[in-house]
């Protein structure tokens, strides 16, 4: 297939009238937010033509690439965008020419002829049975078909450079996404500045998904964003206590943004669509695998300043989530469960690391807040007994639990002279402590349990 056949493939549909299908999302700003923040979308005028020309070579690249290939990051930082792919496709030079500005085809007439498909060798580390798969990935590619498609759904692509790219992933490295896929009018750089992700397992217990929902609410009311990966489990629980405190939720996907999965998730991911915001590092239409899940996690890892893991096996995503937060600087927070369960094995084993435990919102904001913002402290119930003064609860101490004693007896008991205990005896009797009776002091046996306060009782 030419290289021409292949952009009009790609070309989105167009309306006789220019008027938005019907069904086709509306673009309009979101209420509140100034056009100084507003995030703009792909292929806007504005954008030097250099950007966009990047723009949509990175979007062909994300339909060749597996997500977290340091490899293949290394190639695309020595090379850029459009040069690798161009080597990777290897007889199409780039994006098509419907989306290329006028400039750019013009310094392209000039260049020379593009470069034949990668063999063994061509880049560094690349293999020939990796060359062969890169061929074979790079043959069904058809530039700007997923950028139309992202279109259609109201979404947008972004890169980095873009003002809405989350600088922290930039931690990653060589591992960095290519892009990301997003869906949902939130900017999602600024969530990202204020955001903790909730992860742990699929198979959870009712304990496990009441504190998900709980600890996510929790931090949803005072503020901050929840993300998390939309599985079954802790990762649904959370999304939807965010959603339920009217707070902000992010859903980092697996699979292509238009794609709800698992499918049991339809509805909640529909609402963070709504609501929230939903990334994912590869295009629309491509489907999630084991090892996809397994890379989509040091995204969640990057994306936040912590990781709060609440249930999680041994073998279990979550703490792969967990660890790549530890390597890449993040805080690391765990909520402990029965010894018994071995849902909770995995978190005791990151306690028992560098990981912090916590029960609460406010323990996880302590940790990853700003100055000041601290947990409260947390204590017993303050009981009658606990304000009285030391003397008068010796004085207390020294009644026997059984039965009535003597002034003298009370005053030898709490080692005091017999003035100050019969003192201290009326003291206890108008507080409801103590009772006279036949010339000898008792505890008070009343509706109120006074006699129980004496030993700390309720």
């Amino acid at each position: 297939m030419t290289y021409e056949e292949r952009a009009a493939r790609g070309r989105p549909p167009k309306t006789a009238t220019g008027i938005r299908p019907l069904g086709e999302p509306a673009r309009g700003r979101p209420p509140g937010e100034s056009a100084a923040v507003r995030p703009r979308e792909p292929g806007a005028p504005s954008r030097a033509p250099e950007a966009e020309e990047e723009r949509a070579a990175r979007s062909a690249l994300t339909e060749i690439l597996e997500p977290g290939d340091p490899l293949a990051g290394r190639w695309l930082r020595e090379l850029g965008a459009v040069p690798l792919l161009e080597r990777l496709l290897g007889g199409c030079t780039g994006p098509p020419r419907s989306t290329v500005p006028a400039s750019s085809r013009d310094r392209r007439a000039d260049a020379p002829a593009p470069s034949p498909p990668p063999r063994e060798g061509d880049l560094p580390g690349l293999t020939a049975a990796r060359a062969a798969g890169l061929r074979t990935r790079a043959a069904g590619v058809v530039p700007g078909r997923r950028l139309a498609r992202i279109r259609e759904l109201g979404g947008r692509f972004l890169v980095p450079g873009d003002h809405e790219w989350p600088s922290q992933l930039d931690d990653l490295g060589d591992a960095r996404p290519v892009g990301l896929w997003v869906r949902g009018l939130p900017d999602l750089r600024r969530w990202a500045l204020r955001s903790v992700a909730v992860v742990g397992a699929r198979g959870c217990t009712p304990y496990g998904a009441h504190t998900a929902g709980s600890l996510a609410a929790g931090l949803a009311e005072r503020g901050w964003v929840v993300v998390s990966g939309a599985a079954f489990g802790v990762d649904g629980a959370a999304h939807r206590g965010a959603l339920a405190a009217g707070g902000a939720t992010v859903a980092v996907l697996a699979c292509g943004v238009d794609a709800a999965y698992p499918r049991g998730h339809t509805e909640l991911i529909g609402r963070i669509v709504r609501q929230g915001v939903v990334v994912g590092e590869l295009p629309p239409g491509e489907h999630p695998t084991p090892s996809r899940f397994l890379l989509r996690n040091r995204v969640i890892a990057a994306l936040t300043r912590g990781t709060v893991v609440v249930e999680a096996a041994r073998r279990s995503g979550a703490l792969v989530t967990a660890r790549a937060a530890q390597r890449l600087g993040r805080f690391t927070m765990g909520v402990p469960g029965p010894v018994t369960s071995g849902l909770s094995a995995g978190v005791h084993e990151l306690l028992r690391g560098e990981a912090v435990l916590v029960s609460d919102a406010a323990e996880v904001i302590e940790l990853v807040g700003d100055m000041g913002e601290l947990a409260p402290e947390h204590s017993g119930p303050v009981l009658p007994r606990d304000l009285l003064d030391p003397a008068t609860r010796r004085v207390l101490e020294a009644l026997p639990g059984k039965g009535a004693a003597s002034l003298r007896a009370v005053a030898r008991a709490a080692a005091v002279p017999e003035d100050e205990a019969l003192g201290r005896l009326y003291e206890l009797h108008a507080l409801g402590f103590a009772e006279r009776s036949a010339g000898a002091w008792r505890l008070a046996h009343d509706a109120s349990g006074a006699g129980n306060l004496r030993r700390g009782g309720a």
